[in-house]
């Protein structure tokens, strides 16, 4: 980027002429005093130049035994915190509300707080951290981290790795932190394939972007298969499945990690219309037996309409939806009601999917309608968490500012066996400081 020297030229004269002359009445000192302003813009001119060339130009390389540039000494700092309220019809609202971060108690609740940190590390990286407070139904903290990882920034041929501690890039909402959800709570189909935490672990993820004229990714992550994050897979609680003890099986190779694909595209379909598209697959060992596995199927689609005259990107209407299909493999094992019995091997079916229609009425005010459902096909035994259940919840958001939100939400829940159940829900969100932006 260049900056004219006339211009540097006319902001010299025009700061000069607030210096008086005087001419004919002033002596060798004024004259001393107006040159040597002109001498300090000249100077503070050079520096701007200097300054506009350099951001100009790609980081080079550090010389060997040369520092870089201190880029990691700065970082963005967040703090944002969610808190629910409201009443259910159901006395044991986490039975209802299977969601870690879901309203769990009738009454208040604080399921999410956030610390969020990132920055650039050096010309080649980013980092990014959030760590989790949040009140679990006794009143009791419980601390973790959520994310740690870092990503690359140069890598050639539209590459990116990223590396540490993620949310899979499953679908939409998974990757997505609860306080950028357009609904209180979790939709049953992802508790149902990922938990109630979500699908997270430890590893890395390669993605390329297409060099094509319409954003066009393709990703896949390989990740741990053990952990409480990691649902379907090799859980310590997937007796919430299998229905049986949980078979002890360790990390051998690379069959017994997780492999993550996703292909994901978007396009404009009119001047105001935007439709992005993806399919996304998991699979790895599940620990029902010693050679049990699990596989898990994604679509997604996302479709966004702006007016052409929108004022704060309102008003606005968009479709969310997505089907999964989970496909998990069990060994011959031991019941987990009753170790005299054995259970056998068998494949278990479950299916579920939900849609979500958002409506920007006018400026900070969105209305909303989620439909869901989540399905399992019968099994040589009975557990609640498989069972059909499907919800409806109308919702209104109100943003008093891009740092605070209000909304109130009603669920009509229908639980196979049990029956109906109602809800309503308060929820309040704050922020303080900077925070990621989220993926449109």
């Amino acid at each position: 980027m260049a900056f004219p020297y006339w211009t540097a030229s006319v902001i010299a004269v025009v700061l000069l002429g607030s210096v008086p002359l005087g001419a004919q009445q002033a002596g060798d000192s004024t004259a001393r005093r107006q040159q040597q302003t002109l001498d300090s813009l000249a100077a503070a001119v050079r520096d701007l130049q200097a300054r506009l060339d350099s951001a100009g130009r790609s980081p080079a390389a550090p010389a060997a035994g040369q520092a870089g540039p201190r880029t990691g000494a700065y970082m963005n700092v967040g703090f944002v915190a969610i808190t629910n309220g409201g009443w259910s019809s159901e006395p044991d609202v986490g039975s209802l509300q299977r969601g870690d971060h879901d309203p769990q108690v009738r009454g208040f609740t604080i399921p999410n707080t956030e610390i969020t940190l990132d920055g650039a590390v050096d010309p080649y990286f980013r980092g990014f951290a959030t760590i989790l407070f949040k009140l679990n139904p006794e009143g009791e903290t419980d601390v973790e981290l959520e994310e740690a990882y870092a990503l690359t920034t140069s890598l050639p041929a539209n590459l990116q790795l990223k590396v540490g501690q993620f949310f899979a890039e499953f679908g939409r909402q998974n990757p997505q932190h609860p306080h950028s959800w357009a609904f209180v709570d979790q939709p049953l189909a992802l508790n149902r394939m990922f938990g109630p935490e979500g699908f997270r672990s430890q590893g890395v993820r390669l993605s390329w972007l297409a060099p094509t004229s319409w954003y066009t990714e393709a990703m896949v992550g390989v990740l741990n298969s053990y952990g409480g994050t990691t649902f379907s897979f090799r859980s310590p609680e997937s007796s919430e499945i299998h229905g049986g003890e949980v078979a002890e099986r360790g990390a051998n190779g690379l069959g017994d990690l997780v492999i993550v694909p996703r292909l994901a595209t978007s396009f404009e379909l009119t001047g105001t219309q935007t439709l992005l598209m993806g399919a996304s697959a998991a699979f790895g060992p599940n620990n029902s037996g010693d050679d049990a596995r699990t596989e898990i199927y994604g679509a997604d689609v996302y479709w966004k309409w702006k007016s052409a005259t929108a004022a704060q990107g309102f008003p606005f209407v968009s479709l969310q939806s997505e089907a999964l299909f989970r496909r998990y493999g069990t060994g011959a094992r031991a019941s987990v009601d009753d170790p005299q019995v054995t259970l056998p091997g068998e494949t278990l079916n479950d299916h579920g999917a939900y849609s979500e229609l958002l409506w920007g009425i006018r400026p900070r005010f969105v209305a909303g309608l989620r439909g869901d459902f989540a399905s399992g096909d019968d099994a040589a035994f009975a557990v609640e968490t498989r069972a059909d259940r499907y919800r409806v919840s109308p919702n209104l958001t109100w943003y008093p500012t891009e740092f605070s939100k209000i909304r109130l939400q009603y669920n009509h829940d229908h639980r196979s066996g049990i029956g109906r159940d109602h809800s309503l829900w308060f929820q309040f969100e704050f922020l303080l400081g900077a925070h990621a932006s989220h993926k449109f």
